[in-house]
């Protein structure tokens, strides 16, 4: 198999942490101490019950998505915009580097150093969407391996920290317009937490895209069939 990880970049990605810091395993260290900036307002505390307060803060959220959409849509020369599309989705299309993906309604755009592009529930950080990008000279992903080759690769040198126990539950292989992309679910467990997550990976437009998704263990039941909208959806175009 053609190496992943020639490039020092593909190293160069965002790693599920339980709390509100984002790590990023660089050459080989785990780092903690980067900061994030949540596009999203504070709610104010008041007397309300535990549940109401956690209900009000998600409709404020959904609120700000909301605004943020219009505006996004609105004319001027960003080259992403997002849209709804999908029940309980919003879409994003970058029209600069050619790719775009569903996340579900209420995630919040979070600017993380490494990556691309990267919306997170900031109730439950696990759950979140990210999408990584190296160059390549490769036009077709079969010249890297076959799907659960490269997929337990990534899963061991870039998805999950050194210290994490993982393990690939499947891989697969499908085509979108003629163009090859790798699926594959797999288990990243730390030692107080773990996530439940998707990926899917493409070749095109001169490089080698990765998205990610997933969830805290505890809650994948209830969130896998939103996450596996998110890693379907996911799509490149020539730019």
């Amino acid at each position: 198999m053609v190496s992943l990880l020639n490039s020092p970049s593909i190293n160069h990605t965002l790693l599920p942490n339980a709390s509100t810091q984002v790590g990023l395993y660089r050459h080989g260290q785990y780092r903690r101490d980067i900061a994030f900036y949540v596009r999203s307002e504070q709610v104010p505390s008041a007397s309300n019950s535990p549940c109401q307060d956690r209900h009000g803060r998600r409709q404020l959220l959904a609120t700000g998505v909301t605004i943020a959409s219009w505006f996004l849509l609105s004319p001027h020369t960003s080259t992403s915009f997002a849209a709804e599309t999908k029940k309980g989705f919003l879409s994003v299309t970058d029209k600069k580097d050619g790719y775009t993906f569903l996340y579900p309604f209420g995630w919040q755009e979070v600017i993380v150093e490494g990556q691309d592009k990267v919306f997170k529930d900031i109730i439950e950080p696990l759950e979140s969407v990210s999408v990584n990008m190296i160059p390549t000279s490769k036009t077709d992903i079969h010249d890297f391996g076959p799907p659960r080759e490269i997929a337990e690769t990534l899963i061991n040198k870039v998805l999950a920290s050194p210290s994490q126990k993982t393990k690939l539950i499947e891989a697969s292989e499908h085509d979108v317009d003629g163009k090859a992309y790798y699926t594959f679910e797999f288990v990243a467990q730390a030692p107080n937490y773990t996530r439940h997550a998707l990926s899917a990976i493409c070749i095109g437009n001169g490089k080698f895209y990765t998205l990610t998704t997933g969830a805290n263990e505890r809650r994948w039941e209830k969130m896998k069939d939103r996450l596996k909208t998110v890693v379907d959806s996911f799509q490149i175009f020539s730019v």
